[in-house]
């Protein structure tokens, strides 16, 4: 099957008290990927470059709590890093994988990072786009974050109503700087109908900002915890909150890394699936090209 014709099987992952949606591609017997998207983005992230993965994996991309089609949180509680780590070794424990690679985006990628660091054993590779651990605390704003977060969680936060589907793509282009065809599949999977119009499916508690972030020092100390080989790619030029000396410091700390560079936006493995296949997984790309795909 041609790459851009192969659909997704769509799956729930179902943790004790929480259902997760994911989408699967390729055979449950190839060797298991679990893809993890980056903040209000979902599984359909990696609709362009699953794939193109298929041939050599079995890959699962969930839709992180809150996002896309899987379940919200409880009225009361919070998203945080310790938590989506959890979930994310819980959905793999249910779907009976007990080794797996990591493939993460953005939030996705720092997750993803914390779950190698947590089960070492469990995770045999780190492939990660624009992301090594989290986003840090620098110690210039910590108060301040502090208080202004728990201020914002006492405020209802009201949903936003669009008329349609292309209104939802147009704000979410203006908010990303992503292109209208790049954004379109994240914006579809994103979105839920109403009596009024279409609103956004994701939980509105994920645009609040975290009370607490780790220090650099304590991401330092938990990036020091992965074994599994890594594969980092990062675009040029480099994100704001990325900076490439501090992504360097990160990766100082990882005992197997491969660092390459792209030019390109924060969404490379969209904008750029085939040189992202290429940069990634070049043992993948070569084989592929000899098929004639």
């Amino acid at each position: 099957t041609p790459f851009h014709l192969m659909h997704a099987t769509e799956i729930e992952i179902r943790l004790p008290h929480l259902r997760l949606a994911a989408q699967a591609w390729g055979k449950p017997s190839a060797k298991p990927l679990l893809a993890l998207h980056g903040w209000l983005d979902n599984s359909a992230s990696f609709d362009a470059i699953a794939p193109q993965l298929a041939a050599e994996f079995h890959v699962v991309a969930i839709d992180l709590p809150g996002h896309g089609h899987s379940e919200h949180l409880p009225a009361g509680t919070h998203y945080h890093l310790a938590a989506y780590t959890e979930w994310v070794l819980a959905a793999a424990r249910e779907l009976g994988w007990s080794h797996y690679g990591l493939l993460g985006h953005s939030l996705g990628g720092g997750i993803a990072s914390l779950v190698a660091a947590a089960a070492p054993e469990r995770v045999t590779g780190l492939w990660l786009i624009e992301a090594l651990g989290p986003l840090a605390d620098h110690g210039d704003n910590t108060l301040q974050r502090f208080r202004q977060a728990l201020q914002a969680r006492v405020r209802s936060q009201r949903k936003r109503i669009f008329a349609d589907p292309n209104a939802a793509l147009a704000a979410r282009v203006a908010a990303s700087g992503m292109a209208a065809d790049h954004a379109r599949a994240i914006v579809q999977r994103g979105l839920r109908k109403v009596s009024e119009g279409y609103i956004w499916a994701s939980d509105p508690r994920l645009t609040l900002p975290s009370p607490t972030r780790l220090t650099e020092a304590q991401i330092l100390a938990l990036l020091a915890g992965i074994e599994a080989p890594t594969h980092l790619l990062l675009a040029t030029p480099e994100t704001p909150y990325l900076p490439m000396a501090m992504m360097r410091a990160r990766a100082n700390q990882v005992r197997d890394i491969q660092i390459s560079t792209l030019a390109g936006g924060h969404h490379l493995h969209i904008e750029q699936t085939a040189a992202v296949v290429q940069r990634l997984f070049p043992a993948l790309a070569v084989r592929d090209q000899g098929v004639g795909c």
